[in-house]
């Protein structure tokens, strides 16, 4: 009797051709039993590789061994003032984001890019102050500017007229008017002083971006190719790409203001509103952190009752143009580049602007 060789070894030693009989028979085994264990191996390395639906197996696993500890967690004061801020900027942007998003694939799939040649003047200067007051047609707030000036500069519009655009739009559009005017119905002039102040501040930047800006610090839109396909197709094609990549960095942004709002302390906004300079710092931070939709601020700018009514237009004219999700939304869409230039540039401006026009106006 012959000793028993190793699984797999016979097969590497035999000689080739070694003749039939059981010798060939046990090698043809090992062959076959090689090529399981091959593919076993290749199973394992892949059953190694966490998925989507194992990580939320894992998550619900984990909620259910923990619910204790976390629904203790989630009953603190902080965490409830955390979750409230959270939903409600979420609510209040999804909507619009959604507008945006269709807005945005409407004019990527049914508008010809001839129409923005028509539609603009040819130079970039006195295009930007046309499409600044074109953003006072689209009843939308931030979150529906950001993908619509993606799709204009995709489709071949200076990026300074879509940048400007993309700023006065949440802030003049009716909507926002309308209900700056409801909220302010002792002080008519505020209604006045920020469609003034806002379409300024977005013709301004729109013009330092002509000036200044540089191609390799925006990072052109970039799209799926939907090719060869029908409209119908490539418009909810575009509008599930939009949706999922902006929304992500919307959910960000959220988080980010969630945060920032459950820990800053309430008694800080008295002690700063007796302070002119610093009360209108106070309520430009406010506004980047709390990301409220344009649709809405006007009612927390007017509940903010301790504060002059210049650090309240402030608020209200920074909010829109630079705040945490639309930051990340501008980074998402154009490029982290971008957002770091854009973004520190317009809060500046907008906030001068804000002051000038509180005092010539209010």
């Amino acid at each position: 009797m012959t000793k028993p060789t190793p699984r797999g070894s016979g097969a590497r030693n035999r000689p080739t051709g070694s003749g039939s009989g059981p010798g060939s028979g046990t090698g043809g085994g090992t062959g076959t039993g090689g090529g399981g264990e091959g593919t076993a191996e290749e199973s394992a390395h892949e059953s190694r590789h966490l998925n989507s639906p194992l990580l939320l197996v894992l998550f619900l696993l984990s909620a259910v061994m923990f619910q204790d500890p976390i629904r203790r967690a989630l009953g603190a004061p902080v965490m409830q003032n955390w979750t409230t801020v959270f939903v409600a900027v979420m609510i209040q942007a999804l909507p619009f984001l959604v507008l945006g998003v269709l807005l945005s694939a409407a004019i990527a799939v049914f508008v010809p890019p001839s129409f923005f040649a028509r539609a603009l003047p040819k130079r970039p200067s006195l295009a930007v102050p046309v499409a600044g007051a074109a953003g006072a047609v689209l009843p939308g707030c931030e979150c529906a500017s950001v993908p619509v000036a993606g799709a204009l500069v995709r489709r071949g519009v200076a990026p300074a007229a879509a940048l400007a655009f993309l700023l006065s739009a949440p802030a003049i559009n009716p909507i926002v008017l309308t209900a700056t005017a409801v909220a302010f119905p002792n002080d008519p002039m505020m209604v006045l002083a920020r469609f003034v102040a806002s379409l300024l501040v977005a013709c301004l930047m729109g013009w330092l971006w002509q000036r200044h800006g540089r191609a390799d610090w925006l990072r052109p839109p970039s799209r799926s190719s939907y090719e060869g396909q029908s409209r119908g197709a490539a418009f909810w094609g575009s509008v599930r790409h939009d949706v999922m990549h902006a929304g992500g960095f919307l959910v960000v942004g959220a988080m980010a203001a969630a945060t920032l709002k459950a820990v800053v302390p309430a008694d800080w906004l008295q002690l700063a509103a007796d302070h002119p300079v610093l009360s209108v710092l106070v309520l430009a931070a406010l506004a980047v952190l709390l990301s409220i939709c344009s649709e809405a601020d006007a009612f927390v700018a007017a509940s903010l009752t301790q504060f002059s009514l210049t650090a309240r237009l402030t608020f209200l004219v920074v909010g829109p143009m630079i705040d945490l999700k639309l930051f990340a939304m501008q980074v998402g869409t154009f490029g982290r580049g971008f957002a770091l230039r854009f973004a520190p540039a317009t809060l500046v401006l907008a906030v001068a602007v804000s002051v000038l026009t509180g005092v010539v106006l209010l």
